[in-house]
């Protein structure tokens, strides 16, 4: 991998084309436009090699990617002609370190990697559908780039607050970006997305600018462990920046109705006033719990980021900490989070090599 991943761009394309050369018949599982698709190959394999010796933390990585590629219409057929096609762009491209006993371990290691994406796509054919189809039947426009989504999908769809989905439109065929979900489970079965619209993305600017009721678009299925635990009662100290503040509404909400009365601190990131479209709802939950304690906190004003005005409230020795937002903001939060005492395992945010794939 260290040999590979300085010319990582030429790896990819040739991994690509070899594949579809190949195998052209599986052109048609990838999205027209390769940009942002021929990164994310290396990027789960640099990922996979990186927890290579923590045999929890890649089973369940893994297993999230074989679930997550039924999507696509990925079968167990088709593995074998992705790893042959990998081999053979690793075996060019490392060439000054590759022997008969590297590619005997790269074969071990694609077949072991391989095998736990079947297993958990054929678990998961047995529970859910590769797909929901989903209808837009809200779409409030909260700043010019800001829209909060409500969409009824098609079958029943089960999720915990905390989490997230991929959203596929229908002007970007097989173009899946990761949103979470803005609300716990609802009686109704709706599910609502804050989205907003960034410079020459091709998903967000449609959900934003183009989506309307009526619309149609895909869900994925739910992934995430940014979920409470509901068998303590450590308090939530919660850090949501921009959109992030989405599933932090979730998370309040699930603890409200779980009927539990711990304490929920609620740091709310933005640049600008202007940023804060949610704030009204968060500070009507806020005034309905008691327990629930919500702290705007605006780059302009406060002349500090989110991460380090948590220092100047707690102690938060008895907070389990979550964590949404930017990719920047979160890696800031988890090292100041660390640096004040909160233990690893009491941190909870999503993948952030998912959110940098998120970012259009």
């Amino acid at each position: 991998m260290a040999e590979v991943a300085p010319i990582a761009d030429k790896v990819t394309s040739y991994f690509y084309a070899l594949l579809f050369v190949r195998y052209p018949d599986l052109r048609p599982l990838f999205p027209a436009a390769m940009d942002t698709q021929r990164d994310r190959l290396l990027k789960a394999l640099l990922t996979a090699a990186e927890h290579i010796d923590n045999t929890e933390v890649l089973v369940a990585y893994l297993q999230n990617l074989g679930r997550g590629h039924r999507k696509y219409g990925t079968r167990p057929e088709h593995y074998p002609a992705v790893g042959e096609c990998l081999i053979g762009s690793l075996s060019r491209y490392a060439s000054a370190v590759w022997d008969e006993e590297t590619e005997a371990a790269w074969v071990r290691t694609y077949t072991t990697i391989s095998q736990i994406m079947i297993d958990a796509a054929a678990a998961d054919e047995l529970l859910a559908p590769a797909w929901w189809h989903a209808e837009v039947v809200s779409h409030d426009l909260r700043t010019p780039d800001v829209a909060i989504l409500t969409v009824r999908p098609d079958q029943p769809y089960s999720f915990l607050a905390g989490q997230y989905t991929t959203l596929e439109t229908p002007w970007w065929p097989r173009i899946w970006r990761h949103y979470s979900f803005a609300s716990a489970p609802r009686s109704d079965g709706l599910l609502s997305f804050h989205v907003k619209a960034v410079p020459a993305g091709w998903v967000s600017n449609a959900l934003v600018h183009h989506a309307r009721p009526g619309d149609i678009i895909r869900l994925g299925p739910p992934a995430g462990s940014m979920t409470v635990d509901h068998t303590t009662d450590s308090g939530l100290l919660c850090l949501g920046g921009g959109t992030g503040i989405a599933p932090i509404k979730a998370l309040v909400e699930d603890v409200a109705e779980h009927g539990e009365r711990r304490p929920v601190e609620v740091f709310y990131g933005a640049r600008t006033d202007h940023d804060l479209y949610d704030i009204d709802t968060m500070l009507r939950l806020q005034q309905i719990h008691p327990w629930l304690a919500v702290r705007p906190i605006v780059d302009q004003q406060a002349h500090v980021q989110l991460p380090d005005a948590i220092r100047e409230y707690g102690p938060w020795n008895e907070f389990d900490a979550y964590l949404s937002g930017p990719p920047g903001m979160i890696r800031s939060g988890v090292h100041t989070l660390r640096d004040i005492g909160i233990p690893s395992e009491r941190i909870r945010h999503d993948s952030v090599e998912e959110l940098v794939a998120a970012v259009d």
